[in-house]
């Protein structure tokens, strides 16, 4: 039996826009790695997303969307924001501006929004699954649901 997650800033988004959802939840202690959480789900890495959040040369913040096993082209994800070039947010920032932790960082109910670039690769799979806003918790929605929801682009970002 799926133990009903309690609900996090990201469901409660998906829920007030009308899509189509799942989630899945799993025991864990610590933060484990994007890979290890499609092992513990059984999925296939390719299809569990994790999301990443950045600065650009300008200040501005963008998030970008990477099936866990792959690595972030910081040169393509600049490209894919028109930046001349992107960082990773320092981890002890990330709470404060997101309001989520590390390993619990979800697209969906940041504490603002940031423009959101997904790989392209997501659009290869009927629905892909990313953090539901807490450790232990994934969403399953369908790519394009996802991009509609938080008004995000496809590109090609992984190395």
């Amino acid at each position: 039996m799926v133990k009903k997650p309690a609900k996090t800033n990201a469901i409660r988004e998906v829920e007030a826009a009308g899509v189509p959802f799942a989630y899945r939840t799993f025991e864990t202690e610590g933060a484990p790695s994007g890979v290890e959480v499609a092992d513990m789900l059984g999925e296939d890495p390719d299809r569990v997303f994790k999301t990443l959040v950045t600065t650009g040369k300008s200040g501005e913040h963008y998030v970008f969307m990477i099936p866990v096993a792959e690595e972030l082209n910081l040169k393509k994800a600049a490209q894919a924001v028109g930046e001349k070039a992107v960082t990773m947010l320092p981890l002890r920032d990330l709470l404060p501006l997101t309001g989520y932790v590390h390993g619990g960082c979800s697209p969906v109910g940041m504490k603002q929004g940031f423009r959101t670039v997904i790989d392209e690769t997501a659009q290869l799979f009927d629905a892909i699954l990313y953090s539901g806003g807490r450790i232990g918790c994934q969403l399953e929605t369908a790519p394009d649901d996802l991009a509609r929801l938080i008004g995000a682009a496809y590109a090609d970002l992984t190395a």
